[in-house]
């Protein structure tokens, strides 16, 4: 396998800043883009697995970190929360449509690819549907999706969250791996609720037609229930659901990694198996 990194420019001076891998030999033929989640990062977990495992493929496959996450040159720990609390949600759903362009266009790649898929986790998940859908939207073209634990509604503030939000300018997220307070700035409510209908997951999923997309869910999941993925299910007919139980959030995988378990193997097997068939064959 070869492993290169690269950086991007993004908004207001920042940069995203990824991982390119590549199996060894000519130019792949397909590729895939792979989405952290909130308080992810590309490095996080089983992401590196996950990556290394679709080159095994023979996909080139891309990671990288949102410009706002929160990581800077140290890429496993948070150390850039004045960049975490002006992130918003529209600014992840433009990286990652922008870097599934610049992948499609062979940009980041060796070579424009034939097939292009995407993955997303968590919150990531549902940045991956919106993504999809402005990616299309904007002439791209889009040949498999999967989504793992994706959140089908990213309004989870109570009312009492969101007064305090108003008042203070800001609210906190535990990092319960670290015992860091991430600050959530007020730019992201106001984004989210400016742009309400731009950013509903359940809405995006469902015009995302015939789409190849394969929802994958913990039934145990107490970060994002189960009913997430139902919701993206019944939303689009079309796509596959496939609960693993008993799993949660993070399919029983660690940070930092421990190696990987029957259930993680699962999901990633799935996974493959939906990308072999929407991405390595001729259709």
């Amino acid at each position: 396998m070869i492993q290169r990194t690269f950086t991007l420019p993004a908004e207001d001076g920042e940069e995203i800043r990824g991982d390119l891998r590549l199996p060894e030999g000519p130019p792949p033929k397909s590729a895939v883009v792979v989405a952290h989640g909130f308080k992810g990062f590309k490095d996080w977990g089983f992401f590196p697995f996950l990556c290394e495992t679709l080159v095994a493929d023979g996909h080139a496959v891309v990671s990288f970190n949102f410009s706002l996450n929160g990581i800077g040159d140290d890429f496993l720990n948070f150390t850039r929360l004045e960049a975490f609390e002006r992130n918003t949600l529209s600014r992840e759903v433009a990286e990652l449509a922008g870097v599934l362009a610049k992948v499609r266009e062979g940009e980041l790649v060796p070579a424009p690819p034939r097939k292009v898929g995407l993955v997303g986790h968590s919150r990531g998940g549902g940045v991956a549907v919106l993504a999809a859908r402005a990616f299309t939207e904007g002439g791209g073209r889009l040949d498999a999706l999967v989504t793992w634990a994706a959140v089908a509604e990213f309004g989870r503030w109570t009312e009492e969250q969101k007064t305090e939000w108003r008042r203070e300018g800001r609210i906190h997220a535990m990092n319960s791996r670290t015992g860091q307070r991430l600050p959530l700035g007020l730019g992201l409510l106001e984004d989210f609720e400016k742009n309400r209908e731009r950013l509903d997951v359940v809405r995006a999923g469902a015009e995302l037609g015939t789409l190849p997309w394969l929802i994958i869910h913990g039934e145990e999941d107490e970060t994002v229930a189960v009913e997430d993925a139902r919701r993206l299910s019944r939303a689009n007919p079309a796509a596959e659901l496939e609960v693993v139980s008993p799993s949660g959030h993070t399919f029983e995988a660690k940070h930092p990694f421990d190696g990987s378990n029957p259930r993680l193997d699962r999901v990633v097997e799935m996974t493959r198996g939906h990308f072999r068939r929407h991405l390595l064959t001729e259709r």
